[in-house]
């Protein structure tokens, strides 16, 4: 707010001095914001660093465990099993595809 202020004769013109704490909140506002950006991008990074290794470590259980073993063939454990037996077999027949001729 401007008010006049005479003074001998002349006439000075002040301002009214109110935003000194507005001022303070506008500057300090760029560096609240820049810590905020800060820390989130340390917590991000360290999510990541935190995923990758959770990541290797199962990695290196998974290629470290022992594979089960696979079910041996009926035929392999019965001696008495007739040899001559084939195991079954799948056909395919093809199925019947008309094409149409122009």
């Amino acid at each position: 707010m401007t008010t006049a202020t005479p003074l001998r004769g002349t006439t000075f013109f002040s301002l009214n001095v109110t935003t000194r704490g507005e001022d303070f909140l506008y500057k300090s506002s760029g560096a609240i914001v820049a810590a905020i950006v800060v820390v989130v991008i340390i917590i991000f990074t360290v999510v990541l660093i935190l995923l990758k290794i959770y990541n290797r470590k199962m990695r290196t259980r998974r290629e470290l465990e022992p594979k089960a073993p696979k079910p041996a063939s009926p035929s392999a454990l019965d001696p008495n099993s007739n040899s001559s037996q084939h195991p079954a077999t799948v056909t395919f027949s093809p199925v019947d595809v008309h094409v149409e001729t122009r």
